[in-house]
């Protein structure tokens, strides 16, 4: 059974690729800097006894590494694959 998709198969919505076309301008160690920010500001709170706080700001970490490994993902593979040929027309 093939479940690839094949190159020109998906296409995204509107909204899709406005978003990607604004969130590749920002470079890629913004999301890194967030993430370890994040970390540093959690490891803070937890000194000064917000715990609850600092649970809540340390797990921004995760979905900060997941949005740079996306904005890295789509500045070196492109966005839509037909997005070009759309362009042209």
């Amino acid at each position: 059974m093939k479940s690839r998709v094949e190159h020109g198969q998906a296409m995204k919505d509107r909204f899709t690729a406005a978003l990607e076309s604004q969130t590749s301008r920002a470079p890629s160690s913004l999301f890194l800097g967030l993430a370890f920010g994040s970390m540093a500001v959690a490891a803070g709170l937890k000194v000064s006894g917000k715990h609850d706080w600092a649970l809540f700001v340390g797990q921004w970490a995760a979905p900060f590494l997941i949005m740079g490994a996306y904005n890295k993902m789509v500045k070196q593979h492109g966005s839509d694959a037909t997005s070009h040929l759309r362009a042209a027309e």
